[in-house]
């Protein structure tokens, strides 16, 4: 009887873990991330909000990883906010700007984009069954697998994750 009592004790003391269904007051974040095939690195940065600016701004941040003379190619879904529109033409604008080809996949081949390949393996390294206390925390943890990523790159479980998401 004494056992049973001791296991009900620590089951109360252990910590709950917070489900993703649960009310988060203070919104959601958004990983605006980039793959680099040539150097085989993983670039991110994590936004309150996923709209143009946000997008323009990261795409300048992209552009700086490059002389400006070398003409880069994006590869992109067709995400409102990466696509010019009649009325913000930004996008086009700035590409046109800084020497940047924007190339985006077809709508229903989102399996095209290599990103997708890499946004499988961080799922499984930094959320999956995690429940993280504030978007900080979890920040922190997605920021520490991108640095662990790029410095193990060819670290074999995560080309093995990379292998399996890869169809194209």
């Amino acid at each position: 009887m004494a056992a049973k009592d001791e296991s009900a004790e620590e089951a109360l003391h252990r910590r709950r873990r917070r489900r993703a269904t649960y009310t988060r007051n203070d919104g959601v974040r958004h990983l605006m991330a980039a793959d680099d095939l040539n150097q085989d690195k993983l670039y991110g940065h994590i936004k309150v909000k996923k709209d143009r600016t946000a997008f323009v701004e990261f795409a300048r941040y992209l552009r700086t990883l490059y002389p400006p003379e070398a003409r880069t190619a994006t590869v992109m879904d067709n995400y409102s906010p990466h696509l010019p529109t009649k009325v913000d033409t930004r996008v086009r604008d700035w590409a046109e700007a800084n020497n940047v080809e924007l190339d985006y996949v077809p709508t229903n081949a989102s399996w095209l984009n290599r990103i997708e390949v890499q946004f499988q393996a961080l799922h499984c390294f930094t959320l999956d069954c995690t429940d993280r206390k504030s978007h900080a925390e979890q920040s922190s943890m997605i920021r520490r697998y991108i640095i662990w990523r790029n410095r193990n790159a060819q670290d074999e479980t995560q080309r093995e994750l990379a292998k399996r998401a890869n169809v194209a």
